[in-house]
């Protein structure tokens, strides 16, 4: 019986554990889609500047 009861608590405590760890990456990776939006668009605007200054130039 206490084996029972001890397999039964490690697979509930596996299964959250698994479960935490997937919210886990899932913050990780909204985090760096939101860093790589923001790179992409700071890149974006300085590069229209660029490029309007060349276009300006010729």
């Amino acid at each position: 019986m206490k084996r029972l009861l001890a397999k039964t608590i490690g697979t509930v405590v596996s299964i959250r554990e698994r479960g935490a760890t997937a919210v886990e990456y899932g913050i990780m990776v909204a985090l760096i889609a939101a860093v790589i939006i923001t790179i992409v668009a700071t890149l974006g605007t300085q590069l229209k500047g660029t490029f309007t200054t060349v276009s300006g130039k010729l």
